[in-house]
């Protein structure tokens, strides 16, 4: 049962492609949760980015910082380590969806005006990954061989 639980969470059906995918996408994510969790890279940290979420009304404001700057810090850990990736992409794709929907949708697809098509190309990134998995060069792979 044990390693079933494992299997199903470490099994990755990719080669090399989720590798290479997964690692800048994961250092981007990192930034990210950075800028909210720790105030790097120019970010408010999480007084001030809890105070902008409740602004426009993701109450508790401080606690919805530290979800989301957790999902994007510690989910691109995962994914550049290749530790359990599924479920941390899961965790990443339902955070941008969030995204989308609560801050860039009324602003329309394009970047330039706060739009959506950043989140939503780390959406898709996200979903691929609940699906392929690691890919061949990640601790996930290492692990789903050893407990065959």
């Amino acid at each position: 049962m044990k390693n079933a639980l494992i299997n199903t969470l470490t099994n990755t059906t990719s080669g090399i492609a989720s590798t290479i995918l997964r690692i800048p996408v994961g250092v981007i994510l990192m930034a990210h949760g950075a800028q909210k969790l720790f105030g790097s890279f120019g970010g408010y940290g999480l007084e001030g980015t809890g105070q902008w979420m409740a602004s426009i009304g993701l109450e508790p404001g401080y606690f919805m910082a530290l979800m989301a700057g957790s999902a994007e810090f510690f989910g691109g850990l995962a994914l550049i380590i290749g530790l359990l990736v599924r479920p941390a992409a899961a965790v990443i794709a339902f955070t941008m969806l969030m995204a989308i929907f609560t801050v860039h949708i009324s602003n329309g697809l394009f970047m330039s005006a706060n739009g959506y098509e950043y989140a939503l190309t780390l959406f898709v990134v996200a979903v691929s990954l609940v699906f392929s998995g690691a890919g061949a060069y990640s601790i996930d792979k290492a692990i789903t061989d050893n407990t065959k």
